[in-house]
C-alpha cells in the first residue's frame, strides 16, 4: 500500500495515527506530495485523486481510496477488530455521528478560518478568500471545543468508553487549532485533560 500524504497536515496525521492503532505503519509507502508548492494539483496527482486532497491511499490493486474516515474504515476492517469505527450496529452509529461532529464543528472549522481569514498557505494555493466567513468559522470552532468539553465530562473518550476515529479527528484538529493561534477555551478543562491522554498513547506521541 501507499498513503500519498505531506507530512505534518492534520489530515495525514489522522491516517498516520490510524496506521500506528492498527500496527500497519511498516506496511505502508508513504509518498509525500508537497502540498505549499501545488503537487496536488499536477496532472498525476489529480489522475490519482481527482479532489487533489491529501491523504489518499493506494492499494497494491492500484485502487485509490481518499477522505481520511473512508481510509480508516478501510485500515480498520482490514487488520483485525474494528476498535477504530466499532463493531455493533450500535457502536459504529454513534462513532460515526462523533467524528462527523468533530470534523465539521472542529477540524473543518479550524481550515477555513486558516484559509479565509489567514496568509494560509499563500495566494498562489489560496486564491479568493472570504476573511468575513473564516472568521465565523473560527466562533464554530470555538463553539465545538466547549461542546466536546461537555461530551468528555462524563466519558474518557469523544464517542464513549473507547478510543476511536472521532478521538483522531478531534485531535487533529486541536493540533490545527494551535497552528492557525486558536486557542482552547481556559474553562474546557476536560477537553484539555482528554488532550493529554491522547498525546500519552504511543500512535501519537510516537
Amino acid at each position: 500500500m501507499k498513503i500519498y500524504e505531506f507530512e505534518g497536515f492534520p489530515n495525514p496525521a489522522r491516517v498516520r495515527i490510524a496506521l500506528a492503532e492498527k500496527n500497519l505503519t511498516n506496511q505502508v509507502e508513504f509518498v509525500s506530495v508537497n502540498v505549499p508548492a501545488g503537487e496536488h494539483r499536477t496532472d498525476a496527482y489529480l489522475a490519482k485523486n481527482p479532489s487533489g486532497t491529501v491523504p489518499a491511499l493506494e492499494l497494491d490493486d492500484g485502487t485509490v481510496i481518499a477522505e481520511c474516515t473512508a481510509i480508516t474504515e478501510y485500515l480498520d476492517s482490514s487488520a483485525g477488530r474494528r476498535e477504530l469505527t466499532g463493531e455493533t450496529a450500535k457502536e459504529r452509529a454513534v462513532i460515526h455521528m462523533m467524528q462527523r461532529r468533530a470534523e465539521a464543528d472542529l477540524l473543518d472549522a479550524v481550515a477555513t478560518y486558516f484559509h479565509q481569514a489567514t496568509p494560509g498557505l499563500g495566494p498562489d494555493i489560496e486564491g479568493e478568500q472570504c476573511a468575513e466567513w473564516g472568521e465565523r468559522q473560527r466562533t464554530r470552532a470555538l463553539n465545538g471545543m466547549r461542546y466536546f468539553d461537555e461530551v468528555l465530562a462524563d466519558k474518557p473518550y469523544i464517542a464513549g468508553d473507547s478510543f476511536t476515529m472521532a478521538d483522531i479527528t478531534a485531535f487533529a484538529g486541536l493540533i490545527f487549532a494551535d497552528f492557525a493561534k486558536i486557542d482552547v477555551p481556559e474553562d474546557c478543562t476536560n477537553l484539555k485533560a482528554w488532550r493529554e491522554r491522547v498525546a500519552s498513547r504511543p500512535s501519537v506521541a510516537n
